[in-house]
């Protein structure tokens, strides 16, 4: 398959290209930075120049989501709209504008995340992207087929305990190579309209 992978140089995008690619699969890594194309996907102009770039395409897979992590009563409405845009508004305007650019029976795989369900301290602006991410899945599979959709919803990996880990106090970590396996059961599988839950 020909996959187009956003955030492919990140820590869990790069796993996640080195297991569709041990696959077989062609993967074009997309980035703000580095990458085969690069794009932010928070401006859909450059996520309609991105696709017009990438050709035709059998899935579009996202494992990167930018968020500010702040306490509630320290959030600004910018802070929101930001993360909104990061984090949910990009992922629905690559699957808005992707369709006429994925095959008939290709696939999107979002991202969302462990704080749809387990909220943080400092986490209410990625919970309320995450639980956006997750309720566009379920409404849009029920309009695309035969194109699929799926979300990930992954903890925090190990590789980005570093980082990370203070906000995930007694949360339990996953090596990111496990849940790049949930993208490979998302873009390899026949389910849509899934949240794939790596905790």
């Amino acid at each position: 398959m020909r996959i187009l992978l956003v955030g492919a140089a990140g820590t869990l995008g790069s796993a996640v290209h080195r297991a569709l690619a041990e696959r077989g699969h062609e993967v074009i890594g997309v980035g703000r930075a580095s990458g085969d194309l690069l794009a932010d996907v928070t401006d859909p102009q450059a996520v309609s120049r991105l696709y017009e770039q990438a050709g035709s395409l059998d899935a579009v897979a996202v494992a990167a989501g930018a968020a500010v992590f702040k306490p509630l009563a320290e959030l600004t409405a910018d802070d929101f709209a930001a993360t909104l845009r990061g984090k949910a508004l990009s992922q629905v305007d690559l699957v808005r504008q992707g369709v006429r650019h994925v095959a008939p029976t290709g696939s999107f795989s979002l991202i969302s995340g462990i704080l749809t369900e387990e909220p943080i301290v400092a986490g209410a602006a990625a919970s309320a992207a995450n639980g956006a991410v997750e309720a566009f899945v379920r409404a849009a599979a029920i309009e695309l087929a035969p194109q699929r959709i799926n979300a990930i919803s992954p903890t925090v990996v190990e590789e980005s305990l570093p980082a990370y880990g203070p906000f995930f106090a007694g949360m339990e970590a996953v090596p990111a190579a496990r849940a790049a396996m949930a993208y490979v059961r998302s873009i390899e599988g026949a389910q849509t309209g899934q949240i794939y839950r790596v905790h």
